[in-house]
């Protein structure tokens, strides 16, 4: 793809994200900051609120196809789930578990639940995480797209490991804890959250993609994360598994155990990469997307 028309994914905001990778025009925003539904607690903490709660919410089209789309706003909060954010989740996959597009599209920008409305949150995620598994067992899939300043942590961490098809860049990042929660509760013994490049090839997206709990890499552009939303959404022919959410999601627990008792003792990318059997791991961060993929397509956990 050529640098010269890329449109980066990472500098992007939530509304420029749907813009971009949504088809022109046909983005129709559900409960839009014209609605005015604000978180009720921020207020009476004296912190400031948004019209929209920090989440962009509705359906288009994506190459013609017939989306329901979710965009996070990494900007507000550092896209953290509250209360009002979380019930227009849900309510978008309980629309789609209802009306069935062609699938949900999860533009995650988030450092997980909003401390200021910490338990609210987090019984949101909760409900966000039964309503995507309902959303799939409705037949309809549902994408998380992670190449944005924030990644995906906390509870959304869990709620994209709940997804069909997880797609992120290299400058996204997945987990569960951040890494200055890490250091602070273990010290930076345990991990050092300044040493960016030990965060990277231990959260981003190179390496998620590695142990396949990213499905797809792709560049940081726009255009790139369309059109691999676009592929994930296409039915598997070839396939004679029905990929019912419960099983879908115990298969992956069972690859998750497999995975920490291969790996429990790793403290870095590079100790996985090379029992992956990668020659010289350490040129991996360097290498630009397709020159990875390229490198590392019979290494990649199937």
């Amino acid at each position: 793809m050529s640098l010269v028309h890329r449109h980066s994914y990472y500098e992007a905001d939530a509304r420029e994200r749907i813009a971009g990778v949504l088809d022109a025009g046909t983005f129709k925003e559900l409960l839009g900051p014209a609605r005015r539904a604000i978180s009720p607690h921020l207020a009476q903490l004296d912190q400031p609120a948004a019209f929209d709660d920090g989440i962009a919410v509705g359906e288009g089209r994506l190459r013609g196809t017939r989306v329901l789309v979710a965009a996070q706003k990494g900007q507000f909060m550092g896209g953290g789930v509250g209360e009002v954010h979380g019930a227009k989740l849900t309510g978008l996959l309980q629309r789609a578990a209802q009306t069935r597009p062609d699938g949900v599209l999860l533009l995650l920008d988030t450092g997980g639940v909003r401390l200021h409305e910490a338990n609210a949150g987090l019984i949101a995620i909760s409900e966000i995480m039964r309503a995507v598994l309902a959303t799939r067992a409705a037949g309809v899939p549902v994408i998380a797209l992670i190449g944005s300043g924030n990644g995906a942590f906390g509870g959304m961490g869990i709620v994209a490991r709940c997804c069909t098809t997880v797609i992120m860049s290299e400058e996204g990042r997945l987990s569960l804890s951040g890494p200055e929660v890490i250091e602070t509760v273990r010290g930076v013994e345990e991990f050092d959250a300044r040493d960016r490049a030990l965060v990277w090839r231990v959260t981003g997206g190179k390496h998620r993609y590695l142990i396949d709990q990213a499905q797809v890499l792709v560049p940081d552009a726009i255009e790139a994360f369309a059109q691999a939303a676009f592929d994930a959404l296409q039915p598997d022919t070839t396939s004679t598994v029905t990929d019912t959410a419960l099983a879908a999601l115990q298969a992956r627990h069972a690859e998750l155990k497999a995975r920490a008792q291969a790996w429990g003792d790793c403290r870095d990318g590079l100790e996985i990469w090379a029992r992956l059997g990668i020659e010289d791991p350490q040129r991996l961060p360097l290498l630009e997307t397709d020159a990875f993929l390229a490198a590392t397509a019979d290494r990649r956990l199937p």
